[in-house]
């Protein structure tokens, strides 16, 4: 355990170098913890052995390690409270009655990535564990219509469909009222197989033009379903890159190419209730970066949220807009 001047040191040092991305010196400690410049230098080398501030090799300052930001995370950190303009942000998509709720968590880490300028991303149910609620229909013309498919977890998939030759409004309205009547419940991964051994029967002997609608409407769910990882959805990911950790151009390749692999990202997922921080190589993503993430369950549905920034993250405030985010999906 540190002292209580090592702890108010330290605490010092993370935040400053948080605010500021520069080394701290011990001239700039002094008369903030009344101090000569040689005590906080002694200081300083006290926590530098027990490995927790590092020297960087372009000044005399401190930066804090890996394990000073675990140490300032586990025992000094509090978080922040929430400010009256990023609630007011933040409730405007809550009180939003016509979002559902994949638009409302969307949206929501899409308002806290431009808050933070880290990146957001959105971990939700693979689609196979979706089971279809219905089905609807927007003409866009002679041709083409949009297909709005629609979950029991509330998760919405536009897709648009070219049909081969003209059909009429009433026989696509036929269409889509036998796919409603017929194929409601059943999960999103087993539609297309029932659509065609029980629904194109019946469509055959009802709709005149079955199989351009038949057609059309079997590629828009095979297109669906085909894809069975965890659906993702990210935002802000220049955000990170703006950070002067990462401007180096082969580590921005890195990151971008990474955060383009679905199957890295859906790693990011996290199992345990609660928030919880991930720093550096304790990510499994990337050794230069910070992850804050917490599951959500609402009514069964599950997913994981989750901001990640450069180690040098403002961890009081994160903590607390993914908790206010975390509540306001699960009330």
């Amino acid at each position: 355990m540190l002292s209580e001047r090592q702890t108010a040191l330290l605490k010092l040092i993370v935040e400053d170098y948080i605010r500021t991305a520069r080394p701290v010196s011990s001239k700039s400690l002094c008369d903030i913890l009344d101090c000569s410049s040689a005590t906080i230098r002694n200081e300083m080398s006290f926590l530098e052995d027990l490995g927790l501030l590092e020297k960087t090799h372009t000044s005399s300052g401190r930066v804090p390690s890996e394990k000073g930001y675990r140490y300032y995370v586990d025992h000094i950190m509090v978080p922040k409270e929430l400010s009256g303009e990023d609630m007011l942000k933040l409730q405007t998509i809550f009180r939003n009655q016509s979002l559902v709720l994949t638009d409302a968590i969307t949206k929501s880490m899409e308002i806290v990535s431009e808050l933070t300028n880290y990146t957001a991303v959105v971990l939700g149910s693979s689609s196979s564990e979706n089971r279809l609620s219905r089905v609807e229909v927007v003409p866009l013309d002679e041709l083409k219509m949009l297909a709005i498919i629609i979950t029991d977890k509330g998760h919405v998939e536009h897709r648009n469909l070219v049909m081969d030759e003209r059909v009429s409004p009433i026989e696509i309205k036929q269409t889509v009222d036998l796919i409603n009547k017929l194929i409601v419940g059943t999960p999103i991964d087993e539609v297309s197989s029932k659509l065609e051994f029980e629904v194109k029967p019946i469509i055959d002997k009802v709709v005149k033009q079955h199989e351009v609608l038949y057609n059309a409407f079997y590629n828009a769910f095979s297109t669906f379903t085909s894809d069975k990882s965890t659906d993702i959805k990210m935002s802000g990911t220049s955000n990170i890159l703006m950070n002067p950790e990462f401007d180096d151009t082969d580590r921005i390749r890195e990151i971008v190419s990474k955060f383009e692999d679905k199957d890295i990202v859906s790693k990011i997922e996290e199992e345990g209730d609660g928030i919880h921080i991930y720093i550096g190589s304790e990510t499994e993503f990337d050794d230069d970066v910070t992850i804050v993430k917490t599951k959500y369950n609402v009514d069964g549905e599950e997913g994981t949220i989750a901001l990640i920034g450069p180690k040098r993250m403002e961890y009081d405030r994160v903590i607390t807009l993914l908790d206010y985010i975390k509540k306001n999906i699960e009330r």
